[in-house]
């Protein structure tokens, strides 16, 4: 299994306060480097224009890379952009880009991508929720029109829901969206009526909803329409602040949910995708969780793969 991570991901500042601060990073990577000392690290590239442009308009392609002298710029309320944040945020979509190549053209059999900032948020033109490239879905997209895959899946269990991924992919019967998340809560979207193309699968959890109304709405709902739409490739949206202890949500998820999501999914990816995943870090703000969690999932991506059925 291949990690990808760079150190200018832990450049992006995002001011006193901020909850998607280095820290968070910082915590996942002594975590996986701790519990997992023979992962094989990979240094994330950056990402070019023209693999941006696949997803994003150029407008918001200039946006985030115009220079920042000094001090933060804010591109929307909650999302800030500083002097190290076009590095930052190139390297993130990068490490995208570089473990769909390890994972489909390059042998290896799973990725995971220590990175920040996040990106299921961001929209076609828009930066927001923290995010300022879509990191998974500049992936997908490459494997779609580098590698010829016909059937990719995007998976998202952060407690938010990823409005970019879904607009960016709801006309396109090639990419399956699947998310379980808080509702209400930001970005205010994820209704379990908007269905794309038939490709889209929101289910909405309520406030202090735990690992066992999660588990029901994953296992009767959310897997059989990824086991049906049998992907060639698995992209996951790993944000952990679903977990209990997040300060930004309100469900009551342990570390032990993610990890059993996870081993779901491989089997899934087992049966279709040749086990083929790629794992992409998304949000989760508390630190000991956040670090806890990742260890789970890594965990379980790292476990033999089962025999396709």
């Amino acid at each position: 299994m291949h990690a990808f991570t760079h150190p200018a991901c832990l450049g992006h500042a995002t001011g006193p306060g901020h909850p998607e601060r280095p820290e968070r990073l910082a915590a996942v990577l002594t975590a996986l480097r701790t519990a997992f000392p023979d992962l094989i690290w990979k240094e994330a590239p950056r990402a070019d224009r023209s693999k941006l442009q696949r997803v994003h308009a150029a407008s918001l392609v200039d946006v985030v890379l115009a220079p920042i002298p000094e001090g933060l710029v804010g591109l929307d309320p909650d999302t800030v952009a500083s002097p190290g944040s076009a590095e930052a945020a190139l390297r993130a979509a990068g490490a995208g880009i570089a473990a769909v190549d390890a994972i489909v053209g390059g042998g290896a059999l799973r990725a995971f991508c220590a990175v920040r900032p996040p990106g299921h948020h961001a929209t076609a033109d828009t930066a927001m929720g923290f995010c300022l490239f879509n990191n998974v879905a500049v992936a997908a997209r490459h494997a779609i029109d580098v590698h010829g895959l016909k059937r990719v899946a995007i998976v998202d269990f952060d407690v938010h829901h990823g409005n970019g991924t879904q607009a960016i992919f709801e006309h396109d019967p090639q990419v399956l969206y699947a998310s379980s998340h808080q509702a209400p809560l930001y970005p205010g979207t994820g209704d379990e009526r908007e269905t794309g193309c038939g490709n889209v699968f929101n289910v909405m959890l309520p406030p202090g909803a735990d690992g066992t109304a999660f588990r029901s709405v994953w296992r009767s709902r959310l897997l059989p329409a990824l086991d049906a739409f049998a992907p060639e490739l698995l992209l996951i949206s790993a944000g952990f602040d679903a977990h209990r202890n997040d300060p930004l949500a309100g469900l009551q998820l342990e570390a032990g949910d993610f990890g059993w999501l996870t081993r779901e999914l491989a089997a899934i990816a087992d049966r279709h995708a040749h086990g083929r995943i790629v794992s992409m870090l998304e949000g989760g703000y508390d630190l000991q969780a956040l670090a806890e969690c990742s260890v789970v999932h890594v965990d379980a991506l790292l476990e033999p793969p089962r025999q396709p059925r």
